[in-house]
């Protein structure tokens, strides 16, 4: 199977940039050190809007993405910031080039 990027835009609210930040590091630190396949998983913070994020991850598979997705790191990330988010969106891609 090919390997899966995944490009996931997140918009926290203004009142809520703090705790979107500080979840999404604890969020990329879990999955760095427990998730199967996370080939990179890398948090940006745009210099000129810091309540935007990109996390831009590689992933061996689609099937080891969905066990990150099913697990108790990610789930507590999505439990704390709901509601913190104005936005949030993920691309599934496959390098072509």
């Amino acid at each position: 199977m090919e390997k899966l990027t995944i490009v996931a835009t997140i918009k926290a609210k203004e009142a809520q940039v703090e705790l979107v930040n500080s979840e999404l590091l604890k969020l990329a630190e879990q999955t760095h050190a427990k998730d199967e396949g996370c080939i990179n998983y890398n948090l940006h913070v745009d210099n000129a809007a810091p309540m935007l994020f990109v996390v831009y991850e590689n992933w061996d598979s689609a099937e080891l993405l969905q066990k990150h997705l099913d697990s108790a790191h990610f789930q507590a990330f999505m439990k704390a910031t709901e509601g913190a988010t104005e936005e949030f969106t993920v691309n599934e891609m496959t390098q072509i080039g």
